[in-house]
């Protein structure tokens, strides 16, 4: 698995690591039931802090798109994470999106809300 993240962007780096994995989970890469790399590992491999990785992995647990289990590890969650990581995927972009064009939150719900009508 191959993940990249930019020490320069103003993206921090438990976000960068949280949507490399989200993105590898939407398109197949890390399917359900596949183990996540230990977060001491990845953290290595990165040249982060453990626990960047660990918040990472909390994300996306919050998420249910990954299940950790103290002593075995995080695992991708078996219940469609596919589906669920491109959503959430897409909805982090436009959220990112409507702060740039000076969107308040409110108004982002209600043009979703209008979309799912």
């Amino acid at each position: 698995m191959l993940i990249r993240i930019d020490t320069n962007s103003s993206v921090p780096l438990f976000e960068q690591i949280t949507s490399a994995l989200r993105r590898a989970i939407a398109d197949g890469s890390l399917p359900g039931g596949s183990p996540l790399p230990p977060a001491r590992e990845l953290a290595e491999g990165l040249e982060v802090n453990m626990h960047t990785v660990l918040r990472a992995y909390q994300i996306l647990c919050a998420e249910d798109l990954v299940n950790m289990r103290r002593g075995r590890g995080a695992y991708v969650s078996d219940n469609h994470p596919d589906s669920r990581a491109l959503i959430i995927e897409q909805v982090q972009g436009l959220v990112l999106q409507a702060k740039r064009l000076g969107f308040n939150s409110d108004e982002v719900v209600e043009l979703i809300k209008g979309a799912m009508a």
